[in-house]
């Protein structure tokens, strides 16, 4: 009997034989916006085997603005993004903690997080949406620790803040951790398939910290997002932009499922070496040099790049990148297609 999407994800992320490589397409609103057509015909005819449900949360008390839009916007949590360009994500120019000692003037966004009545309605709202499904459920959201941090403080501050450990670093990391395992808990009690997070943490060549204060400091967290959700029988993904292969041993060992990289950014014979048949491979192709190329078959080499790495019948890789600036229609296309050749 033909798999479902669901079965077909569930069985890549266990190694057990998937009937072929599950699929899913990230698509930044600049492709709507430059390339509409080409991009629903791609994702009509490519389906990600992924989805979230409508956010249950309840209403922001700082958020406004459209974040996708030239201007400025404010996220939940009232860090103000600046954007230059349509259909893509802004930056922070002027965070709000400009001294570690203001950091106790952070407000987590907990209205968000449903409690009580609210909280059993949301629940409701997100299982009927799984049980209407037959493909992949995931969160509507992704908790962040050091992207939040970086938010709060700036890139600059941040850096120096993890590798000085001045009063101030600890309590707002705790901050952001605490919020970040309430709302994955939330979503454990629910019936998706997966629990979720990210973090960039490599820059193109290195990891942005020593890898010895990475594991002091955010180990043990990424650790209890883990165990939120292998508590509650899920899967973990997680996303990590850069070169992170001195981590991907840790992130194994604390229990995450599929990991999410730039594996043209990293020695990929080393990373099947120390990785492959132990964490599902959850993209990507290189959308720096490659996906930009107007060349179709130099999407085709990519794959057949990471599938010689990667791939295997049992599972544990994705068919997965991401469609933004510069993007390619017929090389992701193309890319996409040849991912198709790689089935039991």
């Amino acid at each position: 009997m033909k798999q479902t999407p669901r079965e077909i994800v569930k069985r890549a992320l266990t190694f057990n034989y998937p009937e072929r490589v599950p699929v899913e397409l990230w698509v930044l609103p600049w492709a709507f916006m430059n390339h509409k057509e080409e991009t629903e015909k791609l994702l009509h005819d490519f389906p990600s085997d992924i989805i979230a449900p409508p956010n249950p949360y309840g209403p922001s008390k700082k958020a406004k603005g459209d974040p996708w839009v030239i201007g400025e916007s404010v996220d939940d949590w009232g860090c103000t993004f600046v954007n230059l360009q349509n259909g893509v994500i802004g930056e922070v120019k002027n965070p709000l903690v400009k001294t570690l000692s203001d950091w106790q003037k952070i407000e987590a966004p907990w209205e968000l997080i449903p409690t009580g009545k609210s909280r059993e309605d949301a629940i409701r709202q997100v299982n009927e949406f799984c049980h209407n499904t037959d493909k992949f459920v995931t969160m509507s959201c992704c908790p962040r620790i050091w992207e939040r941090y970086q938010f709060l403080r700036g890139t600059e501050n941040a850096m120096m803040d993890v590798m000085l450990r001045e009063p101030g670093v600890d309590e707002l990391l705790q901050l952001i951790h605490e919020y970040n395992c309430r709302e994955l808990e939330f979503w454990a009690e629910t019936d998706v398939d997966t629990l979720r997070f990210m973090d960039d943490w490599g820059s193109q060549k290195q990891l942005l910290i020593p890898p010895e204060t990475w594991r002091e400091i955010f180990k043990p967290m990424y650790r209890d997002y883990c165990r939120i959700a292998r508590d509650a029988g899920k899967f973990t993904f997680m996303h990590s932009d850069g070169f992170i292969s001195e981590i991907y041993p840790d992130l194994i060992e604390v229990g995450v499922s599929a990991l999410n990289s730039q594996l043209f950014c990293m020695n990929m014979d080393e990373l099947a070496r120390i990785a492959k048949g132990k964490i599902t491979f959850w993209g990507e192709l290189d959308r720096q040099h490659l996906l930009i190329s107007p060349d179709p078959e130099v999407g085709r080499q990519a794959v057949r790049q990471v599938a010689e790495k990667f791939y295997s019948p049992a599972g544990g890789v994705f068919c997965q990148f991401e469609i933004g600036p510069g993007t390619n229609l017929a090389t992701a296309r193309a890319a996409c297609e040849e991912w198709t050749k790689y089935h039991n």
